[in-house]
């Protein structure tokens, strides 16, 4: 440290030497912190940056998927343009039957990139006006984790009315016994 107060710039720190005084930070009282080159947000950055490296896939190669076979594009437009009120499962049923698997998903890019829109709508609700009719029965559920300061993972399972805002059902050890005892609720 009397090094680094000798100096009149702002050094240059490693990530060892940012590690070693995020460290010593706690081993400090508040009061004190003042004298540390290094402010909350670069201690949150590198947090963050040691979470990405946690996650970062390390091996070589391409990322994603294998894009699509030429073929199989061109036998989704063409059942596309051939059957023009099927829709996007349709499609992708009957290319099933033909032994080509596709997503929906991929079938729906395939056609929105060839401008091909979807098969009109039939009769009933828009789906905004279906949730807004059930909101009172509809149970939202949403499973993520969450990185300590020690880079240990926390995993949440979360349930939420719609209607009422309401959490449903928080632990902390979510097993199989826990998620089927929520089914119910």
């Amino acid at each position: 440290m009397r090094i680094l107060r000798h100096q009149v710039a702002r050094p240059d720190l490693r990530k060892r030497d940012r590690t070693f005084l995020a460290a010593a930070s706690r081993l400090l009282p508040r009061q004190r912190w003042s004298s540390f080159c290094v402010t909350p947000q670069t201690l949150v950055r590198r947090h963050r940056e040691l979470v990405a490296r946690k996650w970062t896939c390390r091996k070589g190669g391409k990322l994603g998927r294998p894009p699509l076979n030429p073929s199989v594009v061109e036998a989704v437009v063409r059942l596309a343009r051939e059957n023009p009120r099927w829709v996007y499962m349709r499609i992708q049923g009957e290319l099933k039957k033909l032994g080509i698997r596709v997503g929906n998903s991929s079938v729906q890019r395939i056609l929105n990139a060839h401008g091909l829109k979807p098969a009109p709508r039939r009769e009933g609700p828009s789906w905004s006006g279906f949730l807004r009719a059930q909101a009172h029965r509809i149970i939202a559920c949403d499973f993520f984790t969450v990185e300590t300061v020690r880079l240990k993972t926390l995993y949440v399972l979360f349930f939420i009315e719609l209607s009422t805002r309401k959490v449903q059902g928080v632990t902390g050890h979510p097993d199989s016994v826990w998620v089927t005892s929520r089914h119910g609720t």
